[in-house]
């Protein structure tokens, strides 16, 4: 037989991998494949131990919907459109003239994308709906309404195009919201209306109604910190007041009265630009406050009815990033944006923190959502892919090993972060008992619950995001040089590549490491407390879950329990006695044993619901990997095989909740 060269159209051609969707519910819905599985066990688990059971029908029936929708061809065709259409900028009119109602331009895709997750309830999931009138009526529900928010936005990050960063924001704004409209008795009647009214479109689920909110604090002095805003906001004379009115610019774009304060400044990021409001910080004679502020006003008088133009706010320019192409990152000017006041005057910080807490639970949970869809898509190439000579990939034990020690490293993140969306549901309202409060990890008081809260954030946000950055480089690696490609061919479904440059940014976006890690010894009260804050805000309730474990478990988990406990005491003497400097420069070190110690024990949790043996195995690896003195394999040919069970699933049994 004569040698046949390949061709641009004959020879090899590799089968094209089946991504699988996230999660598959075996009850009817609205739209079911038998033919799916799913390749995601966490979202069955996360359901499992944090709802309860059987788990609400209409939140199996989304997720479920939702999983399979994120992988149809539309939906990926506009997160490739997104992502290759950057927002531009057009600052100038025909003749001149500024643009002060049409500057930027965002893509199809991207106004696309806020679509579908608004509809899909990416924020509007975590609220009681309909918003109107739940502010004073609910403080009940039948489930854990943020973990059904955050199982969509997990589900939904990696087709997002980063459209998830303006709704964590969103979220934070809503929060503070809330909480100004709950708690606050001295706001006005029009700051009651404005706020009521705001919010109600930031947690609205109908896209024909519902609102994005920017959060500006960065300025070119500060980074992560707000110590040196130079943004300056000044209470405006009645005179002042009355000439907007006068001229026909005393609202919003909506008809709403435009808050009393008028704040002009430079802000050096912002990534919600195309916002229907804002979220800032500001200075004044008090110290630095924080502010609402609608985007767009009415144009006044002169102009045709019903025209709007923007709050005194004016692009600059638009930021050029490694990742999040799609988003429209901007450095404003701003010149006496009218807005209101939030809280007290110097207490701009304080209010800030609401913000902050949310945001950071997003991008923890943004992270590994961005890892499942990478690994999703390792593990369909890994099946349909063919090594040395016509040897399945799928067969080669360190592939297989290499790729189950990510694996573990995931599930390890995933529930760190979910274990945070579920203390805050479980401090927002009251619920049904799940199998997480029979395990003790919700603590029953609500005070105790936001400590634990307060402690924990910054290391879920630290841990999460920072291995989901190493975890979906290790995706990349699995595809070998196809990983390394910009694949936005066949729906863009293979771009690890894009997966990845976009996950870098969250190490850094609200609060790096290092801030992270200042931000959970500040918590702590180390220097005023030594280890005494540790025992009370995380010891007891740590203590109290391993015992928990320890009854249910029967003895299964008594080494690995020993070994968290060991790591405790670990980190309670690298804290005890030390100096602040001291403190700071092991803070990293702080965080791994928080990481360590905490992932461990939510690991035993997860597999203590039904005993699965993968779930068990994964618990008991996590303590191995977290041991001073790692064990040897004991069983070369059992390690094998669970290999292949933790990365491709095969054989692993179900969970046994009823979903």
């Amino acid at each position: 037989m004569p040698l046949v060269p390949s061709s641009l159209s004959a020879g090899f051609f590799q089968a094209f991998p089946t991504v699988l969707p996230a999660y598959s519910s075996a009850g009817p819905t609205s739209d079911r494949n038998p033919s799916f599985n799913a390749d995601d066990p966490v979202v069955s688990r996360l359901i499992a131990l944090y709802l309860p059971s059987p788990a609400p029908a209409h939140v199996v029936s989304h997720i479920h919907d939702f999983s399979h929708r994120v992988l149809d061809h539309d939906v990926l065709q506009h997160t490739v459109n997104a992502d290759t259409q950057p927002p531009t900028l057009h600052p100038l009119r025909t003749f001149g003239q500024a643009n002060t109602s049409t500057a930027l331009r965002t893509s199809p895709g991207w106004r696309a994308l806020k679509i579908i997750q608004t509809e899909n309830g990416v924020i509007g999931h975590g609220y009681p709906q309909p918003p109107q009138g739940s502010l004073t009526a609910t403080t009940t529900a039948s489930h854990n309404l943020r973990i059904h928010q955050f199982l969509t936005l997990y589900i939904w990050a990696g087709a997002s195009a980063v459209t998830t960063c303006p709704m964590a924001m969103t979220d934070g704004a809503a929060v503070l919201l809330r909480h100004q409209l709950t708690s606050n008795r001295n706001l006005s009647d029009d700051a009651r209306s404005v706020f009521t009214f705001a919010y109600e479109r930031l947690v609205s689920n109908d896209p024909a109604q519902a609102w994005s909110s920017g959060q500006w604090m960065t300025e070119r002095s500060g980074g992560s910190s707000v110590v040196g805003t130079e943004t300056v906001a000044r209470l405006l004379s009645d005179t002042e007041i009355a000439a907007d009115a006068a001229n026909g610019r005393a609202h919003d774009a909506h008809g709403n009265a435009l808050g009393p304060w008028a704040i002009s400044g430079f802000k050096w990021f912002s990534s919600a630009t195309d916002s229907d409001c804002a979220v800032l910080l500001a200075r004044t004679e008090k110290g630095i406050g924080a502010f609402f502020a609608p985007m767009r006003r009415a144009a006044g008088n002169s102009s045709a009815p019903n025209a709007s133009v923007m709050n005194g706010v004016q692009i600059s320019r638009l930021k050029e990033k490694l990742g999040t192409k799609a988003v429209p990152t901007a450095e404003l000017v701003l010149s006496d944006m009218r807005g209101w006041l939030v809280g007290e005057e110097g207490q701009g910080v304080k209010m800030i923190t609401a913000i902050l807490n949310i945001t950071r639970l997003h991008t923890a949970c943004g992270s590994v959502g961005d890892w499942r869809a990478g690994l999703a898509v390792s593990r369909a190439f890994t099946r349909v892919r063919s090594v040395q000579g016509n040897k399945p990939l799928s067969k080669n034990v360190q592939h297989i090993k290499w790729l189950a020690d990510e694996t573990l490293l995931f599930r390890a993140a995933t529930n760190l972060g979910f274990f945070g969306v579920a203390l805050l549901g479980h401090t927002e309202l009251k619920g049904p008992r799940t199998k997480a409060d029979d395990l003790g990890l919700l603590p029953s008081k609500k005070e105790d619950a936001e400590a634990l809260l307060r402690l924990l954030t910054p290391l879920m946000k630290y841990a999460c995001s920072l291995r989901a950055v190493e975890g979906l480089r290790a995706c990349m690696e699995s595809l070998g040089g196809v990983g390394y490609c910009e694949n936005n061919e066949d729906d863009g479904i293979l771009n690890v590549a894009k997966l990845f440059r976009d996950a870098n940014v969250n190490p850094i976006w609200e609060g790096t490491g290092s801030v992270m890690a200042e931000d959970v010894l500040r918590a702590l009260q180390v220097k005023k407390k030594g280890s005494a804050e540790l025992e009370r805000l995380f010891g007891k309730w740590l203590l109290g879950v391993l015992a928990k474990i320890r009854e249910s478990g029967k003895g299964l988990f008594d080494k690995q329990i020993r070994t968290v406990e060991e790591r405790y005491l670990n980190l309670k003497r690298l804290i005890q006695g030390k100096s602040e400097d001291e403190l700071l420069w092991q803070g990293r070190a702080i965080l791994e044993h928080f990481d360590a110690i905490v992932s461990g024990v939510l690991l035993m949790a997860d597999a203590s619901v039904d005993g699965d043996e993968v779930a068990v195995e994964i618990a008991k690896r996590w303590a191995r990997r977290i041991s001073p003195g790692r064990e040897g394999v004991v069983n070369f040919a059992k390690e094998i095989e669970m290999d292949r069970r933790i990365f491709l699933g095969e054989g692993e049994s179900a969970v046994s909740a009823k979903l």
